[in-house]
């Protein structure tokens, strides 16, 4: 079966979908925080298991929860742009987008991004790495869609999860009734497997520039 990711990668190849690295190290993201439902509970797993993971926040969201977002800061783990409004890309006029992205910079100091839905036209590509390292990801878990278990979320990564993996989770209230069950099974199946669980930063794909 063909992936999504696949079909997404084949059209957009100058885009981060994994890193090479020469050791089993993995990279854990979460995207859509924070918001009070998921992201403190997710902050506690990942303590639990000492492990650091890149968070793709929205703007609105840290705006409405300055305290979560400097609580992502303070445990040490990175942060990423993922527009003030979690704006599809495919139907947004550059413009429009572009702005997007600018006004969650206000709240979140980044040099990497990731489009919500994973979804961006040529001319928003074309602009947004001028600032940015736009990491995308090789590994979804699902965790979104209600039409799946647990155990649905907990196969398809593990299936999936290589050296190199940018694995993507969400810390959504929407994502909640699989992620609190899948995600403490992955944590520890990745330790267990031996996988490094590592941070993103703007030296990943294209050299990027704060602004």
């Amino acid at each position: 079966m063909i992936k999504f990711e696949d079909i997404l990668q084949r059209f957009t190849p100058s885009l981060t979908w994994n890193i090479p690295v020469d050791d089993k190290r993995i990279f854990l993201t979460f995207d859509d925080g924070p918001v009070p439902e998921a992201t403190a509970w997710v902050l506690d797993e990942l303590n639990k298991f000492q492990v650091k993971a890149t968070f793709f926040c929205v703007g609105e969201n840290v705006r409405r929860n300055p305290d979560l977002y400097e609580r992502i800061i303070i445990e040490g783990h990175s942060v990423g742009n993922h527009t003030q409004h979690h704006m599809n890309g495919w139907k947004t006029e550059k413009t429009k987008y572009l702005n997007d992205v600018k006004e969650c910079s206000k709240f979140i100091k980044s040099g990497i991004f990731r489009p919500p839905y994973g979804r961006l036209k040529l001319n928003q590509i074309k602009e947004l790495k001028k600032k940015y390292s736009i990491i995308m990801w090789d590994v979804l878990s699902m965790d979104y869609d209600h039409r799946l278990s647990p155990e649905n979320c907990i196969e398809r990564v593990k299936r999936r999860t290589k050296p190199g993996s940018i694995v993507v989770f969400h810390d959504s209230a929407k994502a909640m009734p699989r992620l609190k069950k899948s995600l403490p099974v992955l944590l520890s199946y990745f330790i267990n497997e031996g996988f490094t669980p590592d941070l993103i930063n703007m030296n990943y794909g294209r050299k990027a520039r704060l602004e």
